[in-house]
């Protein structure tokens, strides 16, 4: 389990790519404190688990379901990554419980700044897009980012500097691919207020179930 606060970039320094492996070695400095085999490690908002270590870098292994579902394939040698290690039980949450287990990949749209603070427009798949809300959180790249408009398919988040200087939201340009992980708690939602939606109507769950005003008078929340 992690926040979505990123403690900082590391850089991709080897990547092994075969038909049945895809290796990455990252160089960083502070989430190597005590880290440790086997241990948990957000990359770029991924939950990935550490197999080899050094001084400066350590390695993780990603699966065909990682490769399929992130932009992992997308990154190469020298490019900047967002690093966070495991939540621990006595830490302060001050981002969001983003659990590392990526929903899918969303598209730059915009970057517009507005003073000081930088406005990404992302756009996402239908079924993700119907678990993100306004003011809710979301994160990209493992960064904790609220919702602040959403249309349609494409949500706006505003940038402050500080998040902004210190991961990889500085060097994205439009048309960049992200990972993307809605809040958990829209997933929880979603699903018990559809499955119960199905019962009370004795219908059949499907892939085009959506929530609606109907959906939620009929479960009590109008």
């Amino acid at each position: 389990m992690f926040t979505g606060l990123i403690e900082e970039t590391g850089i991709v320094q080897r990547i092994e790519k075969t038909s049945q492996a895809f290796y990455l070695t990252i160089e960083c400095s502070k989430v190597l404190d005590c880290l440790k085999i086997g241990d948990s490690i957000s990359v770029n908002g991924a939950c990935e688990t550490v197999v080899e270590l050094s001084s400066k870098t350590f390695k993780v292994f990603a699966s065909v379901e990682t490769l399929k579902i992130t932009t992992f394939n997308e990154l190469k040698t020298g490019q900047k990554v967002n690093l966070e290690r495991t939540l621990r039980l006595c830490d302060r949450l001050d981002g969001h419980l983003v659990s590392g287990h990526v929903d899918g990949t969303a598209l730059i749209k915009s970057i517009e700044k507005q003073g000081d603070t930088t406005i990404f427009s992302i756009e996402t798949q239908p079924e993700i897009a119907k678990q993100i809300v306004k003011k809710g959180s979301v994160a990209i790249d493992g960064i904790s980012l609220t919702v602040s408009e959403i249309d349609g398919d494409i949500f706006k988040t505003a940038i402050i500097p500080h998040t902004y200087n210190n991961t990889t939201l500085r060097d994205r340009q439009t048309g960049d691919r992200v990972n993307i992980e809605t809040d958990m708690l829209a997933k929880y939602v979603e699903k018990y207020l559809l499955s119960n939606d199905n019962i009370n109507n004795n219908a059949i769950t499907t892939k085009t179930s959506t929530i609606n005003m109907q959906t939620l008078e009929r479960n009590g929340f109008l």
